[in-house]
C-alpha cells in the first residue's frame, strides 16, 4: 500500500492545523484517496499576513542581499535533492504522467538560482541634480506578497513567482488550492530545511474557497499579489486591488493558436501539436488549443491529427505506456464535454469526437479522450473561451495576413506557434501576433531567464527574467543637498 500523505498548514516557521478543516485528497487517476489535508481559510490567511508581516519588519531578509542569495541558492540544493518526492506527488495529486511532472519540477532549481543571481544585482542609481546637490534612487522590496497559485503546476507556478519576491526581500504568503494541498506541503518541507530564511518569510497555507485569497487582495498589509489562474478570476482580483491601489501581476487565460503553413514540416510538427493538447491532460494555459492550417497542407495536417489523436492512449502515471493522463476531477470533465458538446450544436464539425472514458479500467478516473472540431467561425466559445481540456479547433487559412488575423481573434494573447521552414517568416509573423511568447516549430518553449506573460486578456506584468524582480521592488529617491547654499 502506497503511504497516504498529508498537508498542513506553514505559518510563521511552524506547522499548522488551527482554524482549519481535515478533508481528502483524491488520486485523480483512480478516485481513491491518497491523504488528507487541513483547509484553511481566511483566519489561516490573516495568520500568516501577521506573520508575513512580522518577519519583513524584523529580521534583516530586506536589507541583505547576499543572505537573500545564499538562500535561494541553498533552496535551488534542496530542491534538486527532492525532485523525485515532488515529481512523485505531482503525479499522485495532480494525475500528472511521471515525464510530465518531471519536467514540471526540473524548472525550479533554475528558477531559483536565476532569482539568487537577481537577488544581488538590485543597483540604484545617484547623480548630480544641480552643483551641490545630488538625488539617489533606490530599489526596494515592496513589504510582504500575496502569492495565489493554481493547482495544474502548482510546484514551478509556486516558485516562479516566490522566488523573484524573496530575491527582492519581500516576505510571502502563498495560497495553494485544495487540489495542490499535498504539492504545498512538499513545497514547506523544503523552505524550512534552508536555514537561512527567517521563520515568516515564507508561509504557505490552502483552501478550498477563496475567502483567504480574497483577503490577500483586500489587506492593506499585502501591497503586491501575484495571480496565475483564469481571466476571470483575474479580473476580480484587479477590480478588489483596486480599492488600495495595490499591485498586481497577473499571468491568465490563454487559447494558443499553431499557425502552421503550406512549407512546414509535418513529421516534427504533428507530435508536437498533439502534445500541446495532451500534455498535462490539456489543462494547461498554453495548451496549442486552435490549429490555424494554410489551405495547401490542410488535408493531410488533417488526417495526420485525426489518426494521432485518435491513438491516444489514456492513463495513470503508474502506468508506463500511458500517454495522456487524467482531468484534475470528474466535474472538469463534464464540464469539457458539455463545452465540446455545445459547440457541435452550433455548428463545429467533427474530426475527432473524443470524450469520457466512462466503461474499463480507467471509469473511476477522470480521463478524458482527446476531441478536435473543425470550424468556420471564430465567434463559436470553442474557440473563444478556454477549455481546459484536450481540446483543439482546426480552421483552414489562405494568406499570411488572413493566419495572421485569425491567430489574433480572441481576447487571449499568452502564446503562438509558427511553423514554418522560410528563413524570413517566423520573424516576420512573430512581430504581428499580439502573443507574450512565441514558439517557431516549437511549442510553449519556455526559458525561465526571459520575461513571461500575456497580451490583452491573457494578463499584467511579467515573470521569469530581469523584469521579474521589479514586480516586487520599489524605487525610493532620497534629494541630498550637500553644499550649503549662500544667503542672499
Amino acid at each position: 500500500m502506497t503511504d497516504q500523505l498529508t498537508s498542513r498548514q506553514w505559518i510563521g516557521g511552524e506547522w499548522t492545523e488551527a482554524d482549519s478543516t481535515r478533508r481528502k485528497t483524491i488520486d485523480p487517476a483512480t478516485g481513491n484517496e491518497i491523504g488528507t489535508y487541513f483547509d484553511g481559510g481566511a483566519e489561516v490567511c490573516r495568520s500568516a499576513i501577521t506573520a508575513a508581516l512580522n518577519a519583513f519588519e524584523s529580521t534583516t531578509w530586506r536589507d541583505d542581499a547576499m543572505l537573500r542569495a545564499t538562500a535561494l541558492n541553498h533552496l535551488a540544493d534542496a530542491y534538486d535533492m527532492n525532485l523525485p518526492k515532488v515529481a512523485s506527488v505531482l503525479s499522485r495529486e495532480n494525475g500528472k504522467l511521471a515525464g510530465e511532472a518531471g519536467f514540471e519540477a526540473h524548472f525550479i532549481p533554475r528558477a531559483l538560482r536565476f532569482a539568487a543571481a537577481l537577488a544581488l544585482t538590485t543597483f540604484g542609481k545617484v547623480g548630480d541634480t544641480m552643483p551641490g546637490r545630488q538625488s539617489l534612487s533606490f530599489r526596494q522590496p515592496i513589504g510582504v506578497a500575496g502569492i495565489i497559485a493554481p493547482w495544474n503546476s502548482p510546484a514551478y507556478l509556486s516558485i516562479r513567482a516566490i522566488a523573484p519576491a524573496l530575491a527582492a526581500g519581500c516576505a510571502v504568503v502563498l495560497k495553494l488550492p485544495a487540489q495542490a494541498a499535498q504539492s504545498g506541503q512538499v513545497l514547506a518541507d523544503v523552505f524550512s530545511s534552508v536555514k537561512e530564511i527567517p521563520a515568516g518569510i515564507v508561509n504557505v497555507f490552502v483552501e478550498s474557497g477563496s475567502d483567504g485569497a480574497k483577503l490577500l487582495v483586500d489587506s492593506p498589509d499585502v501591497p503586491v499579489v501575484s495571480y496565475t489562474g483564469s481571466t476571470a478570476v483575474g479580473r476580480l482580483i484587479a477590480e478588489g486591488a483596486a480599492k488600495n491601489l495595490k499591485r498586481v501581476g497577473l499571468e491568465l487565460g490563454g487559447k494558443t493558436p499553431h499557425l502552421i503553413f503550406d512549407d512546414a514540416d509535418l513529421a516534427v510538427a504533428v507530435p508536437t501539436i498533439i502534445a500541446s493538447s495532451t500534455v498535462f491532460g490539456g489543462q494547461f494555459c498554453m495548451t496549442g488549443s486552435r490549429i490555424i492550417a494554410q489551405s495547401g497542407i490542410a488535408a493531410e495536417l488533417r488526417e495526420a491529427l485525426k489518426e494521432g489523436l485518435s491513438n491516444v492512449r489514456p492513463g495513470p502515471a503508474s502506468d508506463p505506456e500511458s500517454q495522456m493522463g487524467p482531468l484534475i476531477d470528474k466535474d472538469a470533465v463534464a464540464r469539457v464535454d458539455k463545452a465540446v458538446q455545445e459547440a457541435i450544436d452550433a455548428g463545429a464539425e467533427v474530426v475527432v469526437r473524443g470524450g469520457p472514458v466512462t466503461e474499463g479500467p480507467l471509469k473511476a478516473g477522470a480521463f478524458y479522450l482527446p476531441t478536435l472540431l473543425e470550424v468556420t467561425d471564430s465567434s463559436l466559445d470553442i474557440v473563444q473561451t478556454e477549455t481546459f481540456g484536450p481540446v483543439q479547433t482546426f480552421r483552414t487559412f489562405e494568406t499570411e495576413a488572413e493566419g495572421i488575423r485569425l491567430a489574433n481573434e480572441t481576447e487571449y494573447g499568452l502564446s503562438a506557434c509558427v511553423w514554418t521552414s522560410d528563413v524570413n517568416r517566423p520573424l516576420r509573423v512573430s512581430r504581428r501576433l499580439n502573443s507574450g511568447l512565441i514558439s517557431i516549430n516549437s511549442w510553449a518553449n519556455l526559458a525561465v531567464e526571459f520575461e513571461e506573460g500575456g497580451y490583452k486578456a491573457s494578463g499584467l506584468g511579467r515573470l521569469g527574467g530581469h523584469q521579474s524582480i521589479e514586480e516586487f521592488l520599489e524605487h525610493k529617491q532620497i534629494a541630498h543637498q550637500y553644499i550649503e547654499q549662500p544667503h542672499h
